[in-house]
């Protein structure tokens, strides 16, 4: 059976994620998404909220599994006994991150692999910190984000006064 891990915090789940979790779940037998927990990194929603949130957008998919890890990508690759850890590229910096990260990963593993998918061409500019960031001042995120997180989304991210900072 063909493994593939696609890792990511996911603060919050975006179209950009829908869509490289589709493709690459047509790729390999079982996909696993790693919502990733780093102690070092300040989250909008918890580990609990955004497995919540990619299992309400892919529970349609059969293969794909959704868990919380909480330590190095390397360890949840081995445990799993992946193939490959899938990531999405918009753009020409996102491969330069990609690569030093595959490379480094696979200094700790061996056995690592890593698959970049480019993203679709109307999704490039679309991010979790975009996303973030048009939500706080009210602006509208259905095009950025599957709809039925929008509503959870503005919720949780928009300020009462956009002069709050």
């Amino acid at each position: 059976m063909t493994v593939f891990i696609y890792p990511g915090s996911f603060d919050p789940f975006t179209n950009g994620h829908y869509d490289i979790a589709r493709r690459a779940a047509g790729l390999c037998d079982q996909l696993f998404i790693a919502v990733m927990v780093n102690s070092r990194k300040t989250y909008h929603f918890t580990a609990e909220e955004r497995v919540e949130m990619a299992r309400s957008v892919l529970k349609d998919i059969p293969n794909i599994s959704i868990e919380s890890h909480n330590g190095l990508l390397v360890d949840f690759f081995a445990a799993k006994n992946a193939r490959a850890v899938v990531r999405g590229l918009r753009s020409e910096s996102d491969f330069r991150f990609e690569a030093e990260l595959a490379a480094a990963n696979k200094l700790l593993l061996p056995a690592y692999e890593t698959c970049l998918l480019p993203c679709r061409i109307d999704l490039a500019f679309n991010s979790s910190s975009i996303v973030r960031e048009v939500a706080a001042y009210g602006g509208d995120i259905t095009h950025m984000v599957p709809p039925v997180l929008a509503p959870l989304i503005m919720e949780r991210l928009r300020r009462t006064d956009p002069r709050d900072t």
